[in-house]
């Protein structure tokens, strides 16, 4: 540390010797201690990509306050860091600098880790892991065989982006205006086999345990409910003429099963198949519209197309024909691939019915009174008209009704129904775990032993751009089983395998004997806090809580939920500056390449390129992105100011969901506080040698006013910065008090006794944000402790007390005086001392006094005229 306190505040000094001190010491490496309530923190860990950006810094700055802020309250901290090191980017950043994914993802953990350590987060680096690494993923391999075993995984044949000319599966996000974004070829829609893990199975937990994350932002949970989509419908049957086969179809409105006037098909389901093969024209269609990729989401906004099969269903109650049509709104993957349409009350097929002339039969008189066919459906429930026997019942009623019929005649049931579908696991890229199965001969599927796991990737490969290394070499695929030939599957695991359930590996992440250690498992887990972007709200949010319960199920774990708490944080603004040249190119520049002028509201009004001195146009506060070039680079930031006044900034400048305006001078000016801070404690420290006094009880009345100021300070600190998470306004709370702190004497023993307190506690209330300078100012402050285990400020409640108010005096409604009188003043002594007062005599004198009002400890008015 630090031999003797220099009189300026010097990151580049304090920062590197606090952080060789933590390391030294294994500050933050902890181990399971039941005697101590244990606290969880995490961020979701990063993909290496190769630097760090804001928001990461963002991310793990508000997670490392959080556990710092718990140690301090004398909890056992774990906060863990790791590298989601499989996926995509690996591949193509190999292709671009011909290298192997592998070399290029180690490297960039190494150099994305010296960051996180240059930073000052107090991870526990003895649990670090990478997903790409096999002690990893052989565990992730492990577990999906004992589901293969309890019978959640299965492999059917499921559509895909199919490249032909790289001869390659695509993700949703390779697809380019419909083209390969290698090739540039039309993506083509294709059926090959693929993995799925049974997600539907425990639908209705994932629903009902909502219920206990009391903790999470509702938005979050609203998400993963709609994501869930549970609907209580009925499936029915519709019988085909002329044909002994039906077409199931679900819905969730039996309500309006008489306004039925065509069915609809999607173009993959056998039905628009089989009258394909007798209509060449039917045939065109279907392959047009299943080469396209779509959405769930896009459905309600795509131009209706489709084409009548030919076939004719038959109304269940009603015995009417009704025409099948092919139609590009109904998707296989969705329920029975198969719909009835109720053009009417639904705006889907509403749209397509218009489109094409098709029957409109209004079946539903909506509650409101008000409906207008011609121009949108009817979508608002009501009471049922033109419905045979069931005419006049309310919505609710005739689904009940109708329901009981269709069930009693053997031609309908009453279902639950979920959006959820099966998770598809399967990747045919090469950079990710192998899917731990071999394909046998004779075309069966079984799990790879136990005693031949991990399946290794191997590391060492070229990648040629047009199919992944392992699907190339025979080598690797070849191997046998029980004694017969058999073949390494191929395809690998999608990324959101390896983060479902790294959070659980941390727990006990050098374990060599299972995938958890149920005892460190069980002892740490769930987390209590868990910290990242609300763009994973969905999908990783909701795999994880699959998966936890999935280890639950196996006995790895005795919680139902991975995360207690769930903070999102938004996301980081900043300028954005640019040229459009005469053909209309537009070239960004960084906002550090840029001097910028603005007006007295701080408006920018002039932008200059300082390579040039030519104006650029501001492109307005945008998301920090590569694409804009707007990205401000963290290690750029640390080298000017040092790690504590980014750490302060990014806490201070918005709360932690809200968006951050990245600024310079906001970050100018979080420096400038720190540096008030060390020049307070250093002034104060050049007088520690003479006598100092904290007996309370003979402060002056301005001493207690300081140390009321400084209690209630540390109340309102520990409220937002433990309860409420509010650390933006915890640090505002701070920098008031350094203000006051600022103009307080040194003079008396009792002055410095009580700058003496009011120093630790800033310190200390400081020390999650800003550890660096905390630590260097707490030693030179003369404790020999270590800060990261001190003991938070605790607020003295005796001296919140107020012992006098400030009463204002008003006269017909403006302020005439401000008097100060003991807290416990009762009204006639309020009322003698205003009467008194010069200035306010002066404003009643010769004057009829109508009314007093007293507001205790507040308000004294005066009506008189």
């Amino acid at each position: 540390m630090l031999k003797q306190m220099p009189e300026q505040y010097d990151p580049a000094l304090v920062e590197p010797q606090v952080q060789q001190r933590w390391e030294r010491d294994n500050v933050f490496q902890v181990s399971e201690d039941p005697s101590k309530e244990k606290f969880y923190c995490l961020s979701m860990f990063p993909y290496p990509s190769g630097k760090l950006h804001m928001g990461h810094v963002r991310n793990y700055t508000l997670g490392d306050v959080v556990a710092r802020f718990q140690r301090m309250q004398g909890k056992n901290v774990l906060q863990p860091m790791g590298w989601d090191a499989f996926g995509l980017p690996a591949e193509n950043a190999a292709i671009q600098n011909q290298t192997a994914p592998a070399k290029w993802t180690y490297q960039n953990i190494d150099y994305m880790r010296n960051q996180l350590k240059s930073l000052g987060f107090g991870y526990d680096w003895s649990r670090e892991l990478a997903t790409c690494q096999p002690d990893y993923y052989r565990w992730e391999q492990w577990f999906f065989t004992k589901l293969y075993e309890k019978g959640l995984v299965y492999k059917k044949n499921a559509t895909v982006n199919w490249d032909p000319v790289d001869q390659t599966v695509l993700a949703n996000e390779q697809v380019i205006d419909g083209r390969g974004w290698r090739s540039g070829a039309k993506v083509e829609q294709k059926e090959i086999p693929q993995w799925f893990i049974k997600i539907t199975d425990y639908a209705q937990e994932l629903l009902d345990d909502l219920d206990q994350l009391e903790d999470w932002p509702e938005q979050v949970k609203t998400m993963q409910r709609n994501w869930i989509g549970r609907s209580e419908g009925v499936e029915i049957d519709f019988a085909i003429a002329d044909s002994d086969a039906h077409l199931t179809v679900y819905t969730t409105r039996p309500d309006t099963l008489y306004g039925v006037t065509y069915m609809a098909v999607a173009a993959q389901h056998p039905l628009a198949q089989q009258a394909a093969e007798q209509n060449p024209e039917l045939a065109a269609f279907i392959e047009t519209i299943k080469n396209v990729k779509m959405a769930e989401a896009d459905l309600a906004t795509i131009d209706k197309k489709g084409m009548d099969t030919g076939f004719r269903g038959v109304h269940p109650l009603t015995g009417e024909l009704i025409p099948i049509w092919v139609a590009n709104f109904v998707l296989m993957d969705y329920g029975s691939g198969a719909v009835m349409a109720v053009p009417a009350h639904d705006q889907r097929d509403w749209e397509f019915a218009t489109t094409y002339q098709l029957p409109i039969t209004v079946v539903i008189d909506p509650a409101s009174g008000e409906a207008d066919i011609s121009q949108a459906a009817i979508t608002e429930k009501g009471t049922t008209i033109a419905s045979g026997p069931y005419t006049g019942l309310s919505s609710d009623e005739a689904f009940q009704a109708i329901a009981d019929t269709l069930e009693q005649r053997g031609i309908g049931r009453r279902q639950v129904n979920f959006r959820l579908r099966d998770w598809g696991v399967s990747r045919q890229r090469y950079w990710g775990a192998p899917i731990p199965m071999l394909n046998l001969a004779n075309g069966e599927s079984v799990p790879v032993p136990a005693d031949q796991l991990p399946v290794k990737l191997p590391e060492d490969v070229v990648m040629s751009g047009n199919s992944s290394p392992i699907k190339e070499d025979p080598q690797w695929r070849q191997t046998t089983y029980q004694g017969q030939p058999a073949e390494h599957e191929t395809d690998t695991f999608d990324t959101f395998m390896e983060s479902s359930w790294y959070y659980a590996r941390y727990c006990s992440a050098n374990y060599q004997d299972g995938m958890l250690n149920p005892e460190q498992a069980n002892y740490w887990l769930p987390v209590d806090q868990y910290i990242g972007g609300i763009e994973h709200a969905i999908l990783h949010l909701l795999y994880a809580r699959f998966f936890h319960k999935l280890l639950r199920d196996t006995g790895l774990v005795e919680s139902d939920e991975p995360f207690k708490r769930l903070l999102t944080q938004g996301m980081v603004l900043a300028d954005s500056y640019f040229r459009e040249d005469a053909s209309g190119k537009i070239t960004w520049y960084s906002p550090l390449e840029v001097d910028i002028r603005r007006d007295d509201k701080g408006r920018i009004i002039e932008a200059i390129l300082r390579s040039d001195g030519k104006p650029v146009t501001h492109g307005g506060m945008t998301k920090m992105s590569k694409s804009k070039n707007n990205g401000i680079d963290p290690q750029v930031m640390i080298d000017k100011y040092g790690a504590d006044t980014v750490r302060l900034f990014m806490m201070f400048a918005a709360p932690p969901e809200a968006t951050l305006e990245w600024s310079d001078s906001g970050v100018d000016g979080a420096q400038r506080f720190l540096r008030r801070v060390w020049r307070l404690a250093a002034d104060f420290v050049a007088v520690a040698d003479q006598p100092r006094s904290q007996d309370w009880q003979q402060l002056s009345e301005s001493q207690q006013q300081l140390r009321r100021e400084l209690h209630r300070a540390i109340q309102k600190v520990t409220d937002d910065m433990g309860r409420r998470q509010n650390f933006n306004t915890a640090i505002a709370a701070i920098m008031e008090l350094l203000n006051r702190l600022q103009k307080a004497s040194l003079d008396t023993a009792l002055d410095r006794g009580l700058m003496a307190e009011a120093l630790d506690a800033v310190v200390l209330m400081l020390a999650p944000v800003t550890p660096h300078l905390a630590e260097a100012l707490w030693q030179a402050l003369g404790h020999s402790s270590d800060i990261n285990f001190a003991a938070w400020p605790s607020f003295d409640e005796a001296a919140l007390v107020e012992t006098s108010v400030l009463i204002v005096v008003q006269v017909n409604g403006k302020v005439r005086s401000k008097l100060t009188v003991a807290a416990d003043a009762d009204e006639a002594t309020v009322t003698a001392l205003a009467m008194a007062d010069d200035n306010v005599a002066r404003f009643v004198d010769g004057k009829t006094i109508r009314k007093q009002i007293y507001v205790p400890g507040k308000l004294f008015n005066i009506v008189a005229n």
